[in-house]
């Protein structure tokens, strides 16, 4: 495997630059980061379409990861609920070293091969879910141990990692592999890797989301309206759909709760 992850940075004496040629040179080293995940398209819409088949026959959607890859699944899955209306657990970040791991590092947690699976049972994952594996290196144990059971079990198994060849993306059904080249600060993987599977995880979730029926025209429809600037948000879409004005926007968002049931009630009782 060609551990570009942990390859030297093609910058040296860092700590003599001044801040404007630091911000410069990680910036420099970012713009490449979207061409590297566009280069790897077909493999996302491959291991999507897997997702959007299992989803929409009730399966749920789960990541595993250690560390700031484990962290970035968890940011993304606790998105999904207020995004896009689903109940929690339809989609489902886990992270090696438990949820206290999202802000303190767990030492060695990412180093069990077994862990990942006992995590997994905890929400009685079954085949009818997809497991995706989050890791820049592509060499986590915790990660690697997961989707290996989970083959074995009859799930379908997906990863994201930024090293080619690795043995993560050996194990995983339908590897997506984003090469970005060595980072700016040598091996900080939260960097240019972090940012790619960040890009790479709002791809999957999105358009799955979409495909799943929770986007309208370009709008959030079953967002949640959890606090102020969400239900002006959905009063606006609700006025843009209907043409009422704003007065009855707001009833109608008041007394249903969303968009999409707002919306569907005024075209039923227009019709």
């Amino acid at each position: 495997m060609n551990s570009t992850t942990e390859s030297s940075s093609k910058y040296s004496d860092l700590q003599k630059m001044t801040v404007n040629e630091l911000l410069t040179n990680i910036n420099n080293e970012d713009q490449g980061v979207p061409l590297a995940v566009q280069k790897t398209i077909p493999q996302i819409e491959e291991l999507v379409t897997q997702v959007v088949a299992k989803m929409s026959n009730g399966g749920r959607l789960f990541y595993i990861g250690a560390g700031t890859s484990g962290r970035l699944g968890v940011v993304d899955a606790s998105e999904i609920p207020p995004t896009y209306g689903l109940p929690h657990g339809k989609v489902v970040g886990v992270i090696a070293g438990g949820d206290g791991a999202i802000r303190k590092s767990v030492e060695n947690a990412e180093d069990d091969p077994n862990q990942a699976w006992q995590d997994l049972m905890e929400y009685e994952i079954n085949q009818d879910d997809v497991l995706i594996g989050i890791a820049a290196s592509g060499t986590t144990p915790y990660v690697i141990g997961g989707l290996s059971k989970a083959n074995e079990m009859g799930l379908v198994t997906g990863c994201i990692t930024c090293n080619e060849g690795s043995q993560l993306a050996k194990t995983a059904q339908f590897p997506i592999e984003v090469i970005v080249g060595p980072e700016f600060v040598t091996g900080s993987t939260r960097m240019k890797a972090g940012t790619a599977q960040k890009l790479v995880l709002n791809m999957i979730s999105t358009t799955t989301m979409i495909q799943l029926g929770h986007v309208q025209g370009n709008k959030m429809v079953d967002m949640q309206l959890s606090n102020d600037k969400l239900v002006d948000r959905a009063i606006r879409m609700v006025m843009e759909e209907t043409q009422l004005g704003q007065a009855e926007a707001e009833v109608l968002v008041a007394e249903h709760g969303s968009v999409r049931k707002a919306v569907d009630h005024f075209r039923n009782s227009d019709a």
